[in-house]
């Protein structure tokens, strides 16, 4: 029965919820819709990066065997016979002590093996042909990047499992990648529970709250990169519940509720489960907030059953659901990941399970601060703004102090504003 609760561990909560993640499906889109997918094969470079030998800078691509005896008392002159402008190549045969005119990226001509910059040799004009004069020797391959010295074909380019970001689109623009296999965004319903909650535009009434979760864990959904559908509340009657929890699988992949998975009178989502025959992984976790979160299965689905208190909600979903989106969104590196900090207060009072903090990082010199983000509540809504890490505090009788090094799960795929404007001492 599930009011016959057991506390597992979080990270055996974890791992029973991923040993069943099955894989997810790929498709083909165009690169262009691909920024923040995630690859579902790895990319291998299909051509030499450059394709070419080619000019680093704006000059006069030559032959550096011309240049070994010239210095500033005995300059050399080469005769220009052509020009070249990127994406132009030149068909003629250069000869010794000829130079040809050449832009930034543009192809070396063949029999050049260097190039000299505009602006390090003078240009002049004799008998209606035009001539530059060097005044020192240079040597092959100056100011030139060779085929392939970037990259040469059949490198991996990218592995498969990473997440598209601007600049692999621009590399696999490079390659002619016109279409990428990415893996499927699933789509993910919200249920929200409980006859007490009100639509967010609705007025508010006596013993009311508004539906916050459900719009918070879309947020939280659409983020890691999956579709999220609101499928609005359910009422505290359980037949009205199990129907509209049936017709819910049959829409989305995934199902999250929020509230109704303790023992009160109108917490109907353990009959719920039992009814449609639903594998319950786990149905308490040694966790504060959160302790109620439930994990069922039917078939290849999940059903997410999440906290009804704020706080308790978004640790759930970044603890236990955003793992299995990732996953099957095909990202190989799924979890949050794990820093250490200094505390900046207190935590003295003794908690049997392992409690995880919102907090907003402070950085100070090398170090990193963290404290409660708010009211350290479950119920709070509040403490969630500005959040970017959890701190993680394992049970502990005589609590933790200030200054205690403790680990932190960072929440936050974005980096911390620097000054771009300093300067070197």
């Amino acid at each position: 029965m599930l009011t016959d609760r057991r506390a597992i561990l979080i990270g055996e909560a974890i791992e029973k919820i991923m040993k069943e993640v099955g894989t997810g499906r790929v498709e083909k889109i165009p690169l262009i819709k691909a920024g923040g997918r995630y690859l579902a094969e790895d990319i291998i470079a299909n051509q030499d990066v450059p394709a070419f030998d080619r000019s680093l800078y704006d000059g006069y691509a030559i032959m550096a065997e011309d240049t070994r005896f010239a210095t500033k008392e005995s300059p050399i002159e080469l005769e220009v016979v052509g020009h070249i402008g990127a994406g132009s190549v030149f068909l003629g045969e250069i000869k010794q002590y000829q130079a040809i005119r050449i832009m930034t990226g543009a192809e070396m001509p063949k029999g050049c093996n260097a190039m000299i910059m505009l602006e390090q040799v003078t240009e002049l004009e004799k008998e209606d042909k035009q001539f530059i004069v060097i005044d020192k020797q240079i040597q092959i391959n100056e100011k030139v990047l060779k085929k392939g010295a970037e990259i040469t074909k059949g490198t991996l380019l990218v592995e498969k499992g990473a997440q598209i970001t601007p600049g692999i689109v621009g590399l696999l623009a490079t390659f002619g990648y016109s279409e990428v296999m990415v893996g499927v965004k699933p789509t993910v319903g919200v249920l929200a529970t409980g006859s007490e909650l009100l639509e967010i535009d609705e007025p508010l009434e006596p013993g009311k709250i508004r539906n916050s979760n459900s719009y918070m864990l879309m947020a939280q959904i659409e983020k890691v990169g999956a579709n999220a559908l609101y499928l609005g509340k359910l009422e505290d009657r359980l037949d009205e519940s199990y129907a509209a929890m049936k017709k819910a699988l049959t829409q989305v992949d995934i199902v999250i509720t929020t509230g109704g998975v303790s023992v009160g009178d109108f917490d109907f989502l353990p009959d719920i489960y039992e009814r449609l025959g639903a594998k319950v992984l786990f149905n308490k976790i040694a966790m504060r907030p959160g302790s109620v979160t439930t994990v069922a299965k039917l078939g290849k689905q999940f059903l997410f059953g999440l906290s009804g208190n704020p706080s308790a909600s978004f640790i759930g979903f970044e603890l236990l659901v955003r793992p299995v989106l990732k996953t099957i969104l095909g990202n190989e590196q799924p979890y949050l990941v794990f820093r250490q900090a200094i505390l900046a207060e207190d935590f003295i009072v003794p908690n049997a399970f392992t409690q995880l903090i919102r907090t907003k990082q402070k950085v100070e010199g090398t170090n990193v601060y963290v404290s409660s983000n708010g009211l350290n509540m479950s119920s709070s809504i509040t403490s969630l703004v500005g959040t970017d890490a959890l701190i993680v505090l394992p049970p502990c009788d005589d609590g933790y102090k200030k200054g205690s090094i403790v680990d932190i799960l960072l929440l936050s795929d974005e980096g911390q504003k620097i000054n771009y404007f300093t300067t070197c001492n």
